[in-house]
């Protein structure tokens, strides 16, 4: 979440209004509205919201909402037109806002609650901003508070912005604004290079004149105080080892220039912040600070462990600055969590790589390893693997329901495996070999310039700061089909390479009227009386757009299904409203939504899992506290399930913010004292577990106290329990 762009002058409309901005294509308003064009239908819209122009691309216009004057996070939305007619729309509403505005909880609460989430050593914290949090695609009220300073370590600057039910009081959810991996020029890993500099009077800057006034200067090994711009008398850079200081430099600054040389000639964009303004790159920060981080404005990077490996190489440089292409693009960025999370560090992975590709350098030659150079782990292994995503123990390289749950570094395998599939095949490859998901047939690839155009395509007209795994396979189809037409060679490699990770959807073409249809989420779970609702968009990619008649093949006891609106027009979407009845047993199987027009007709699966009874179900929110190698637990008791076999599938999902998750051995008490292992020191230097867990409870008696046990078996990181639940 990013603070809202500045607004001005309004244009009225039936439902709330737009605003237009200074547009990033030019300054002219957009007129008419495309919001007028799509309705306030299409757009989730209601009678409190209005809406600012963010930019305009083409006939793809992005908005930012708020709702009765408040930010609406995850309320950004895109209109897409062709010759002034609506084509298709991505907004990541399920529904129409409709929420009271006055919080019950007060900011001075809030600001408490986000004081205690910090991790670290904090410095300052903000005050807090009341938002309406529609990130899950439902409108709530919340508190944003964005506390500043240290993590643990002492050397990563930390700002987190906490957001806090202001309803509730409950802390929902927080993320870190600061994204990490954690002349001629002589550079550490790219060799000899060539480096634009700018000569004073009676020297040389590292400040590039060509790329906005980019420059490079050295911290000095300190974490705070002046920045030196780097200076040279003969305008030759470095020695290509790290006894000299600017060899780092070298590194950087080369890896600044590339990248901005590769958004703008490649994908037209003018540089990283789309206005031509060069970066920021400040070497040699901290003592033996084994990270580099992009904070929304300048490049950081570290020396590595023993001040011996500068995190300065090719690909690192590429993936952070590419974090600031997407939020950039993105208002906000893409939500930093679950899927979205997962293709937002795809977009840096893909796009670092293709830096290190365009940069053609004989001695860091591309490849689809990502941070292969600077050997974080000092095992020699690279962070990620592009082509089988499975080999750094903890990435996914096949979609699955629990994708969502894992940290954004693993999630992002799936993404990562579409892309090197959609570019390079899959089988064995000059690269390595790419596996197949379950029986998914082959792939050839259609080459990387290929497959990246049609990535930042769908990242700059298609994707908004909510989209799914789901979305991304329909709006990476769209995309295909703008730039190379719809149903030829890259759109079915395209429709292949997402089968081939698991990311299931149509694998039609015709010759006529044709559009696509997507589902915000695979699967839909929900309690005995209780409803929920799914977001389906759809985007016409051939002819004219027709009406689409929604309706459903068959549904369990129990569970019923409703469109709203039940008819669209191809581009327009719809809310799937999912009712369990009372009593509805505990089940979970696949519903197809069914969506027909006259030349076609398209279909889904979305899952709809009934859980448990209320009986059987609890959670425990009160917060306790892991110190080094201790063990602590947090107990919950059930008393009202029915004395009944509980499921193979019993669910225990846990939150515990931590900084090293690698410590964490983490087990499952039973009332017997049956343990269960859920999480066993894996995950290395990823921050927190947020994570569901399927287990075989189904030897046990549901009532009595079950207890979660969590020992930190090693020094030097801290956490907390946050909260659990347990569903029988």
């Amino acid at each position: 979440m990013r603070t809202a762009i500045a607004l001005a002058a309004t244009i009225a409309l039936a439902a709330g209004g737009v605003t237009t901005t200074a547009d990033r294509a030019s300054a002219a308003p957009v007129t008419p509205s495309p919001i007028a064009e799509a309705g306030t239908a299409a757009v989730k819209g209601s009678a409190k919201d209005a809406y600012q122009v963010y930019s305009r691309n083409g006939e793809a216009v992005r908005y930012t909402r708020t709702y009765d004057g408040l930010r609406v996070y995850g309320g950004d939305l895109i209109v897409r037109l062709k010759n002034g007619k609506v084509t298709g729309t991505s907004v990541g509403l399920k529904a129409p806002l409709a929420l009271t505005t006055k919080p019950s909880v007060t900011a001075t609460a809030a600001r408490s609650a986000a004081g205690k989430a910090f991790i670290g050593t904090a410095l300052e914290t903000g005050k807090p901003e009341l938002f309406v949090d529609a990130s899950s695609g439902t409108g709530k009220l919340a508190w944003e508070t964005v506390v500043k300073g240290w993590l643990p370590d002492g050397q990563t600057p930390s700002r987190l912005h906490v957001i806090v039910d202001a309803v509730s009081g409950a802390t929902v959810g927080s993320f870190d604004e600061i994204e990490s991996v954690t002349g001629t020029g002589n550079s550490i890993y790219s060799g000899p290079v060539a480096v634009d500099t700018t000569a004073g009077a009676t020297n040389f800057s590292l400040t590039d004149p060509v790329r906005g006034g980019g420059y490079t200067c050295d911290m000095g090994n300190r974490t705070s105080g002046t920045c030196a711009v780097f200076t040279d008398d003969d305008n030759t850079w470095g020695t290509g080892t790290n006894a000299d200081r600017a060899s780092a430099a070298i590194d950087a600054h080369f890896g600044a220039a590339t990248t901005f040389d590769y958004f703008t000639n490649v994908h037209g964009r003018n540089g990283i912040f789309g206005n031509g303004t060069g970066v920021p790159s400040r070497v040699h920060y901290g003592s033996a600070y084994v990270n580099a981080f992009w904070d929304g404005a300048q490049m950081t990077y570290g020396d590595g462990s023993g001040n011996a490996k500068p995190l300065v190489a090719l690909d690192v440089a590429g993936h952070e600055m590419s974090h600031g292409v997407t939020e950039n693009v993105v208002p906000g960025g893409l939500t930093y969590a679950g899927e979205p999370g997962g293709l937002n560090e795809a977009t840096s992975d893909i796009f670092g790589s293709m830096v290190e590709f365009y940069a053609n350098s004989t001695t860091d030659p591309g490849d689809y390893d990502i941070g292969e150079k600077i050997d974080i782990r000092g095992t020699g292994a690279p962070l990620r693997y592009m082509y089988n995503p499975t080999l750094d123990g903890s990435s996914h390289g096949c979609w699955s329901t629990t994708t969502k749950n894992v940290d954004v570094h693993y999630s992002s395998g799936v993404a990562n495996h579409f892309f090197f599939d959609l570019a390079e095949g899959s089988g064995a490859t000059a690269y390595g070999t790419s596996p197949l998901c379950g029986s998914a047939a082959p792939v050839t690839g259609i080459g990387r310039d290929k497959a990246a155009a049609i990535w930042f395509r769908a990242l700059d007209n298609y994707f908004i700061s909510s989209t799914t795994y789901a979305q991304a396979r329909a709006y990476t189809l769209s995309a295909a089909t703008d730039l190379y037409g719809f149903c030829g060679t890259e759109y079915k490699a395209v429709q292949a390479s997402w089968t081939a990770v698991n990311v299931a959807g149509d694998d039609f073409c015709s010759a006529g009227n044709d559009f696509t249809l997507a589902l915000s989420s695979a699967s839909l779970a929900l309690d005995p009386g209780t409803s929920g609702t799914i977001a389906v968009t759809t985007t016409a990619i051939n002819g004219d757009p027709e009406a689409i008649t929604f309706s459903t093949g068959a549904t369990p006891a129990g569970v019923t299904l409703s469109f709203d609106p039940p008819v669209v027009t191809a581009g327009e979407p719809t809310t799937i409203t999912v009712t369990a009845a009372e009593g509805t047993s505990r089940s979970s199987a696949p519903i197809t939504i069914v969506a027909t027009a006259e030349s076609v007709t398209r279909a889904a699966a979305l899952t709809v899992s009934v859980n448990s009874a209320a009986g059987c179900t609890a959670t425990n929110d009160t917060d306790v506290a892991i110190p080094d190698n201790t063990t602590v637990t947090s107990t919950l008791t059930l008393s009202d399930c029915p004395t009944v076999t509980p499921s193979t599938t019993s669910a225990v999902e846990v939150h515990i913010v931590h900084t090293y998750i690698g410590d964490l051995v983490v087990t499952l008490l039973a009332p017997d004292g049956t343990a269960y292992v859920l999480h066993n020191r894996a995950g290395g230097s990823t921050d927190n577990i947020n994570q569901t867990y399927a287990v075989n409870l189904s030897t046990e008696p549901p009532n009595g106290t079950w207890t979660l046990r969590v020992q930190d078996a090693a020094s030097a990181d801290i956490g907390k329990i946050d909260s659990w639940s347990l569903s029988l």
